[in-house]
C-alpha cells in the first residue's frame, strides 16, 4: 500500500529535481494532455553511475517504455522500474533540443520580453539543474521523453504521433536506488506543433512497498531478474 508524501505541479516549460529515495515512486499525471517529460537519471550516492538508454533497450529487447521495463545504469543496475502506465509507449529515441532548434523552429521569445512565457529549451535547462549537484555538460546523458511516442518506420524515419496522450494519462517510476531525477516539460523536439505550448504536469511523490520476487518488472525479462539482484547486492 503507497502513502502520498507530497504532490506539485510542474509548470510548462519548466525544470525540476529531487533525489528519489529507493522506496518511493514518482506518479506523473498529464493534467490538460499533449505533455511531453524529458528525464535524465543518476545514482545520487555516486552520479558517475547514470541512465543508459541504449543497454536499457537492448537488454528488455525494447524500442520504447512503458509498464513493466526498467530504467538501466552503466552498471548493469537498476535505477527504475515503470510499474503504472496509462499510454503503453514512452519515447526513448529522440533526446531534447537545444536553444538554436527551439529558436529555428519557433522564433526568439527571450525573458526580457516574455517573462515567464519565454522560450526555454530542454537541453540548457538540464544542463542549469545539474550545476545544483555540482555536475555539468561532461555529465549530460541521453534522456527518456514521458508521454511521447514516436514510431520507427521502415527507412529509419522517425515519426511523432500528436494526441498521443489525452488529459489525465499517468505514468509511474519506482526507484530501486537512490536517484537524481531530473525532469524538464519543455516540447519534445519532434513535435510537428509550430506553436512553442508546453504542457503542465502533475507530480505526486509516494513511498511504496519493496519489489517482491514475482515484481512484474523483475520477471518481464530474464536480464531484469539479473539487474534486480545486482542492485540488491549494492544496498547489502
Amino acid at each position: 500500500m503507497s502513502e502520498v508524501l507530497f504532490e506539485e505541479i510542474l509548470s510548462p516549460g519548466a525544470t525540476w529535481s529531487h533525489i528519489l529515495k529507493r522506496g518511493t515512486a514518482l506518479h506523473l499525471t498529464d493534467i490538460e494532455g499533449g505533455a511531453n517529460v524529458g528525464a535524465i537519471l543518476y545514482n545520487a550516492d555516486c552520479p558517475v553511475e547514470r541512465l543508459n538508454i541504449p543497454d536499457t533497450l537492448k537488454a528488455q529487447h525494447i524500442a520504447k517504455l512503458t509498464q513493466g521495463f526498467v530504467l538501466y545504469s552503466d552498471m548493469g543496475r537498476i535505477l527504475c522500474s515503470m510499474t503504472e502506465d496509462s499510454l503503453g509507449w514512452h519515447d526513448a529515441l529522440s533526446g531534447c533540443a537545444d536553444a538554436a532548434a527551439v529558436q529555428a523552429k519557433y522564433g526568439v521569445a527571450r525573458y526580457q520580453e516574455y517573462r515567464n512565457e519565454f522560450h526555454q529549451n530542454a537541453r540548457d535547462s538540464f544542463l542549469i539543474e545539474l550545476e545544483k549537484y555540482g555536475l555539468g555538460p561532461r555529465d549530460l546523458s541521453p534522456n527518456l521523453n514521458l508521454f511521447s511516442k514516436v514510431g520507427v518506420e521502415a527507412d529509419g524515419a522517425l515519426t511523432f504521433q500528436p494526441d498521443h496522450s489525452p488529459p489525465g494519462s499517468f505514468v509511474e517510476i519506482r526507484a530501486e536506488m537512490n536517484v537524481l531525477l531530473i525532469l524538464s516539460s519543455c516540447p519534445h523536439p519532434l513535435d510537428p506543433n509550430p506553436k512553442y505550448a508546453p504542457r503542465p504536469v502533475q507530480l505526486t511523490l509516494k513511498r511504496v512497498p519493496s519489489p517482491t520476487a514475482n515484481d512484474a518488472c523483475r520477471i518481464s525479462r530474464p536480464e531484469n531478474g539479473r539487474g534486480f539482484t545486482l542492485t540488491e547486492r549494492y544496498f547489502l
